[in-house]
């Protein structure tokens, strides 16, 4: 019973050995201002960083991935909202697109009649709209994710209605609505005259207008492709041309993007995003400059799709680094504690040794040898009753 209690206490000392995390007890350590001050900036930064990265992890980035479009089956649907400088009855807006299919299976856009210049409530508001349009495009790239998290697929609302009716006769014709279309390059336009079939395409009557009815200064209020969504950055909208001649020609070049977003809770939708090309010029047959008056927005769809994925790291993965941070933060705290301490005993105490023990309890030390048996340093203590070498040796030879 002995020898089994022995081995158990030598396995358990041997295991104790083993142990890479050393114990301290509170009476040998010693607590100073300058730790409490590292101990206080300590804990604050370790709060700061637990509260920063529980904010990244419950607010996940987005993360972009090409991938081929395989989905040729589908339709692409382009939503109009615009108002052109000239009357309804003077313009029509149709569809072209590579396959040569009718142009009216793809349905027919709404006109209104309306006025060209706006009030000034509605200037405001469509002001507003190009100023952040144009800081979205050109200095914003940088806030795409919180543009997709916000989930909102315009920062503004409808045009607000006219607050007084001009005197004057409609001067403009306001085109919107939406078109179903097939996934191929196409052009739609809008141009003078009304538009008839003819031979599997169609032509536009301009015989009774002259070139002073030709006015195509035109105003973008919506022109997008697929369904809206918040996030993506129609870069149309708020665009406005004013034409200085009467036979202008307007291209827009679009390249489309489709485009699906896959959320962090599953959820996926299809949309489209769109970039866009511009170019202008006077239709003047004597210099050479032919074509067509007109608004053209001539589009292509791209081959490749663009992946959004909503990306969180697995939680794991989280308490790993959070784990890691804060191990790095004490580490470190408690090397520039060390260091401190040290520096301030090298410059300012530089005579006074550093104690090999120190009484940290407060209790007095009291001497058990009575002084009459004390031994002054370097000497023999020798027992009263204790037996020297020489005794022993006299004692065998005698015997």
């Amino acid at each position: 019973m002995v020898l089994r209690q022995r081995k158990n206490t030598n396995i358990q000392k041997v295991v104790q050995e083993l142990d890479a995390f050393p114990k301290v007890p509170e009476t040998f350590v010693e607590q100073t201002t300058s730790g409490a001050s590292i101990s206080v900036v300590t804990f604050l930064l370790v709060t700061s960083l637990l509260w920063s990265e529980l904010a990244y992890f419950w607010n996940p980035g987005f993360r972009f991935k090409f991938t081929p479009d395989s989905d040729f089956e589908s339709k692409l649907t382009i939503n109009v909202d615009m108002t052109v400088a000239m009357p309804c009855d003077m313009i029509g807006a149709d569809i072209l697109d590579s396959t040569n299919q009718n142009t009216f299976s793809f349905g027919r856009l709404k006109e209104e009649p309306t006025w060209f210049e706006l009030d000034h409530l509605q200037r405001n508001h469509f002001e507003a709209i190009q100023t952040f349009n144009e800081y979205l495009r050109e200095g914003s790239h940088s806030i795409q994710d919180v543009l997709w998290k916000s989930g909102q697929s315009t920062f503004f609302g409808e045009i607000p209605p006219r607050r007084s009716t001009p005197e004057e006769p409609h001067d403009a014709c306001r085109v919107h609505g939406s078109l179903s279309l097939n996934k191929v390059a196409g052009n739609f336009h809008i141009t003078a005259g009304k538009s008839v079939p003819l031979m599997g395409g169609h032509a536009h009557l301009t015989a009774f207008m002259g070139p002073q009815d030709y006015n195509f200064s035109h105003r973008i209020d919506k022109f997008s492709f697929g369904s809206p969504h918040g996030g993506v950055i129609q870069p149309l909208e708020g665009d406005e041309k004013i034409a200085d001649k009467n036979m202008m020609n307007f291209q827009y070049f679009i390249q489309v993007i489709p485009t699906e977003v896959q959320m962090v809770s599953g959820f996926t939708y299809p949309t489209y995003q769109y970039s866009v090309k511009e170019q202008l010029r006077p239709i003047d047959h004597t210099t050479g400059s032919h074509g067509v008056s007109g608004i053209y927005f001539k589009y292509d769809v791209n081959a490749l799709k663009v992946l959004v994925i909503q990306d969180r790291e697995p939680l794991w993965q989280f308490l790993v680094r959070l784990c890691a941070g804060i191990g790095g933060l004490v580490a470190t705290s408690q090397m520039v504690c060390g260091l401190i301490q040290a520096l301030v005993r090298f410059y300012c105490c530089p005579d006074i040794p550093e104690k090999k023990q120190s009484n940290v309890s407060g209790m007095k030390t009291v001497d058990l040898i009575p002084p009459q048996e004390r031994v002054a340093p370097g000497a023999e203590r020798h027992h009263p009753h204790a037996v020297t070498l020489d005794q022993v040796q006299k004692l065998i030879h005698d015997q």
